[in-house]
């Protein structure tokens, strides 16, 4: 979507980089020119996932391992970064983990591994950086992943809905309290995007076909990485310079269509459509 060497010269950093749409949004990062740091707790498929997307890209990638849950690792990744880059310009918070399960069958210590991740690891991540930032002056790009049901809510997902509705006002509030420092914070609510571990994981089995997101979905299909690989570099670059604390959805119009009371009555066939019509009449 963007001019090439859009990102030239700007590091960025991916938490959860390593697999699925972290990894793919990163890769379009790296193809415009930006430098690349991965963390996740898994150091071995970090080290993999560098490799091929350097030698895809062309690009320069540092990974490093990181429990987005202790502050004095994140500070870790900080240090790295800049002594092998120099400057960082963007963190991009997207590592997260869910359940789907109902909330009575959790326990608090599962409830707990996922407001960790999520909510907390972001606001760490969020707090090193924005700090980091502010001492040296330096302008910044946050960007989160969040989901649409951050403002909806939404059964058996109670601690990622929790999670993710706390990094929504986190990202709200810093664009206006760090605006003066030249930080921008922005979000990206997804809908649908399959990926191999977190699709097995949430949906095991047949469920993915009995429940197939895509029958939710107005335009009837799932997202391509690609997609939102061209959203998050857009908002990771100077183009977007004048957006800041937005959510931007892209759903296909999912959490629109699952919103509205009488959305399923698409489901009614045009013969009993036929007859309401005669009632009214």
């Amino acid at each position: 979507m963007l001019k090439d060497g859009a990102l030239k010269g700007k590091t960025i950093i991916i938490t959860g980089g390593g697999t699925g749409l972290g990894k793919s949004m990163g890769k379009y990062m790296l193809e415009l020119g930006a430098n690349l740091v991965i963390t996740s707790r898994k150091e071995d498929v970090l080290n993999s996932t560098s490799e091929e997307l350097m030698k895809l890209t062309g690009g320069k990638v540092l990974p490093v391992a990181c429990d987005v849950r202790k502050y004095e690792e994140i500070q870790n990744v900080i240090k790295k970064t800049e002594e092998e880059f120099g400057q960082i310009h963007g963190v991009l918070n997207n590592a997260a983990g869910n359940f789907i399960s109902p909330t009575e069958r959790l326990s608090h210590r599962a409830f707990d591994i996922v407001v960790d991740i999520v909510l907390k690891g972001t606001y760490y991540f969020t707090l090193a950086a924005g700090k980091n930032w502010i001492a040296k002056k330096q302008p910044g790009t946050f960007l989160n992943i969040v989901t649409t049901y951050a403002w909806t809510g939404s059964g058996y997902v109670v601690p990622s809905a929790c999670s993710k509705a706390g990094v929504l006002a986190l990202t709200r509030s810093l664009a206006v309290e760090w605006a003066k420092y030249n930080i921008r914070s922005n979000a990206i609510a997804p809908g649908p995007f399959p990926t191999e571990g977190a699709w097995s994981r949430l949906l095991p089995g047949d469920l993915v076909k009995k429940f197939d997101p895509a029958e939710r979905i107005p335009l009837k299909r799932v997202g391509e990485h690609t997609e939102l690989a061209n959203l998050a570099a857009y908002l990771m670059s100077d183009f977007s310079a004048y957006i800041n604390g937005e959510v931007i959805t892209i759903d296909g119009g999912e959490w629109l269509r699952n919103g509205g009371e009488f959305s399923h009555l698409e489901h009614i066939p045009e013969t009993m459509w036929d007859q309401l019509e005669k009632n009214r009449k």
